[in-house]
């Protein structure tokens, strides 16, 4: 399969960014196991519901992160939604680090992933479909089972941490 990339030179990578930084978007750490167990997870803001029946949900990797691999190819995932008091949670994830996972509460889901502690919502899915989209990939999961403990989320906007407004 060939895949075509057609680029607009006009366009400025700097304010492209911060025109999609102009949309106000949820924080998740997703989670999961690679094939020895070791557990890996990134921050990510590219979530979204798909459908309710089949449950699907989907979010995006970029294809330069160095746990893609696992990502793409692993069974199954957890999407977790941040809390507003996780922002500590989130800029951890999104750093490089040889353990991630230290200090950190969670409980194994069904299929071993983690699922971390305190979040708003956690999504343990299967690893469903995938799709090319540029110099990300984008996977689709099917939600297997959820929690949800309903709080103020955090969210990111304008490339930094924002909250809601009563």
């Amino acid at each position: 399969m060939t895949t075509e990339r057609l680029s607009n030179p006009n366009l400025n990578p700097a304010m492209l960014r911060q025109a999609f930084g102009s949309f106000a978007t949820g924080v998740t750490v997703v989670t999961a196991c690679d094939a020895d167990g070791r557990l890996v997870g990134l921050t990510a803001n590219s979530f979204s519901a798909v459908s309710l029946n089949p449950a699907l949900v989907l979010w995006c990797i970029s294809l330069t992160t160095p746990s893609f691999a696992v990502f793409r190819d692993c069974r199954h995932y957890a999407i977790n939604v941040l809390s507003a008091d996780q922002e500590d949670i989130s800029n951890r994830f999104a750093n490089p680090s040889p353990d991630k996972f230290a200090g950190i509460d969670w409980t194994p889901g069904a299929s071993g992933v983690p699922m971390l502690d305190g979040c708003i919502a956690n999504f343990e899915c299967r690893n469903a479909h995938q799709y090319p989209g540029g110099d990300h990939l984008i996977l689709v999961g099917q939600v297997e089972s959820y929690r949800v403990e309903m709080d103020a989320p955090l969210l990111f906007f304008g490339s930094r941490y924002a909250g809601l407004q009563p």
